[in-house]
């Protein structure tokens, strides 16, 4: 305990103790009293050489702090230039980027096309193969159905 917090003890004391009837006064414990002040009257000579150091130090303190403000906002200074030079490499980065991507997309989009039209050609070629082989099929499908028999073995003994 300091000094501050003996005499603050000592005070409740007082307001806590029981008062004499018809009277402003009260019954405190004299031993307990005294005790508490000779506590702090001991304690005050070394809490009072405390406050003169702290003011004596008080502009070392207070230069001490003035520097540390200059530094932050030296630092701070220097961090905000540093982010400002970020965002616009970002931004030339984002805008980079999004060149490609579309270039990218419609590079894509043309060799899409190309394929589609490439495959569209060979379905087509298909188709054309397909339909005259279905024509093939059905003219020899009707060819054996208005044969007889006798037409179909004497045309298999040529073949």
């Amino acid at each position: 305990m300091d000094s501050i917090e003996k005499l603050s003890s000592a005070i409740t004391m007082v307001e806590e103790a029981r008062s004499v009837p018809l009277s402003a006064s009260c019954v405190v414990h004299r031993a307990e009293l005294l005790e508490i002040l000779d506590e702090a009257r001991n304690m005050l000579p070394h809490d009072f050489a405390k406050a003169q150091n702290l003011l004596a130090s008080r502009d070392a303190i207070v230069e001490e702090g003035r520097q540390s403000a200059e530094q932050l906002v030296a630092m701070a200074r220097e961090e905000v230039a540093r982010m400002v030079e970020q965002t616009s490499i970002v931004q030339a980065a984002r805008d980079e980027s999004q060149r490609i991507l579309d270039e990218t997309r419609a590079m894509a989009e043309r060799e899409r096309q190309e394929v589609e039209n490439y495959i569209d050609s060979r379905l087509a070629t298909l188709e054309v193969i397909l339909n005259k082989t279905m024509d093939a099929v059905s003219r020899g499908r009707e060819r054996l159905a208005g044969a007889d028999d006798k037409d179909v073995l004497s045309q298999l003994a040529h073949d």
